[in-house]
């Protein structure tokens, strides 16, 4: 095996590492929003440093393998792609670091559970998680056939996200919720969508590594 081979297999192990801390971070977001668990919200929060280290190591190795051996090809397609990636990983932790800071102000923590599942927010966290897990597998294989049905999925979050606006506005102008909850649980339900957009640019990452194409800003994806 040659060295660069070595080093790519490294900072790939890296970032897998990294996204099965965030993706434990994201399940756990779930739970604690979901429950009010306190507690539980409180061990994302503090497991934040450790994402933020992992993009930090990531970005100054990518970095230095590309100052370094001068890749090209997939090779540097790999570097550049990983590089990205450890970012977008970080930005999902962060929403989720957020979603886990709101659980532990407490300050909504009466918002009915109902009002939650008329919001369909269990199905976003599910759909992003799903989304997140199969593009991990994806990367991991080298193996992009998935990749259409992964990106199809946050439609579906999108769709969701949509709805949610006008249920929150109909219940806080009927008085069904607390106001400041509702738009505290909005700006939950956005950041969902937000993952969800996230890991589709995970995946067109993962394409532009495997099969050399772009897919920002398109709307058609050929499987």
């Amino acid at each position: 095996m040659k060295h660069t081979e070595k080093e790519l297999l490294a900072l790939k192990e890296e970032v897998s590492q990294m996204w099965r801390l965030v993706l434990s971070q994201l399940e756990k977001s779930k739970t604690a929003f979901l429950t009010n668990d306190v507690s539980l919200a409180i061990e994302v929060a503090s497991r934040e440093k450790r994402v933020d280290l992992f993009e930090l190591k990531i970005d100054s190795d990518c970095e230095n393998f590309i100052a370094l051996y001068n890749p090209v090809a997939i090779d540097l397609r790999l570097a550049l792609s990983l590089l990205k990636i450890g970012g977008t990983l970080e930005r999902i932790a962060d929403f989720a670091d957020g979603i886990a800071r709101q659980v532990i102000e407490e300050s909504c923590k009466n918002f009915p559970l109902e009002m939650k599942q008329r919001l369909q927010i269990e199905t976003m966290f599910d759909t992003v998680i799903e989304m997140l897990a199969e593009s991990y597998v994806a990367l991991d294989s080298d193996n992009t056939r998935l990749s259409g049905k992964i990106l199809e999925k946050d439609e579906t979050i999108d769709n969701i996200y949509r709805a949610a606006t006008k249920i929150l506005a109909e219940a806080i102008d009927k008085r069904e919720i607390d106001a400041e909850c509702g738009l505290k649980t909005m700006v939950i339900v956005r950041k969902i969508e937000r993952m969800g957009d996230h890991c589709s640019n995970i995946v067109e990452e993962i394409v532009f590594y495997m099969d050399a194409k772009v897919l920002k800003h398109s709307k058609i994806m050929e499987e």
